[in-house]
């Protein structure tokens, strides 16, 4: 498959939903270039998930520094000189900060993250994909990264409802809102094909996409 209605499309949705799986996927169609973080560059992830108060402040600025590079980077570019899949928006650093920091760690965040100046791209298609908490651990279970298995329920949950608020006020960009728990992209081609046709059909707006044959996985 090749070809794109869209030129920068970003896939959000908390840890585990299956993001950054389907921005590859996305990628791979569209001929596209993928614009994914690089978690397991970050010193100091495994620590935040075994003590959340000792790393919180330190894994978030490292996000920080990280995503500001990338998309500063492709601020250089001509950004439709060629089509780009991103598994991240700008703005969910900050949501992850509310979510992670206290309030002195986030008013030093803030200060911090104003002095970046970065304008990021505008996406032109933004894909959120939504699944329940037990479906978040499940994949997190099944997909065996070793520091993720210390992810507390209670973050998942906090984070789960940071994203649902988020979402429910964004409209910078057309809105695609995935119920992820009822589909496998990854290993089920025909949802695979289902969604795509979808994410290609979107122009405007916002839209719910629940496939008919709902399920959970």
């Amino acid at each position: 498959m090749t070809g794109a209605a869209h030129q920068y499309i970003v896939v959000e949705g908390p840890i585990g939903v299956g993001k950054s799986s389907l921005a590859r996927m996305l990628a791979k169609s569209l001929a596209a270039e993928p614009v994914l973080e690089d978690a397991l560059a970050n010193p100091f992830l495994e620590r935040f998930y075994k003590n959340p108060r000792a790393g919180a402040l330190p894994a978030q600025l490292h996000f920080l520094f990280q995503r500001w590079q990338q998309l500063a980077a492709l601020n250089q570019q001509d950004l439709f000189a060629a089509v780009r899949v991103a598994d991240y928006l700008w703005e969910k650093d900050r949501l992850f900060a509310r979510v992670t920091l206290d309030d002195a760690e986030f008013a030093l965040y803030e200060q911090v993250s104003s002095r970046l100046g970065l304008e990021p791209p505008k996406p032109d298609l933004v894909v959120y994909l939504q699944a329940p908490v037990d479906v978040l651990l499940e994949r997190i279970a099944r997909r065996s990264i070793g520091y993720e298995q210390y992810i507390d329920r209670e973050y998942l949950v906090r984070l789960n409802e940071a994203y649902a608020r988020f979402f429910h006020e964004y409209e910078a960009a057309p809105l695609l809102i995935v119920n992820a728990a009822a589909i496998d992209p990854l290993n089920n081609p025909a949802d695979y094909e289902e969604l795509f046709a979808a994410i290609r059909r979107m122009k405007r707006g916002r839209l719910y996409y629940n496939p008919m044959g709902a399920r959970s996985i």
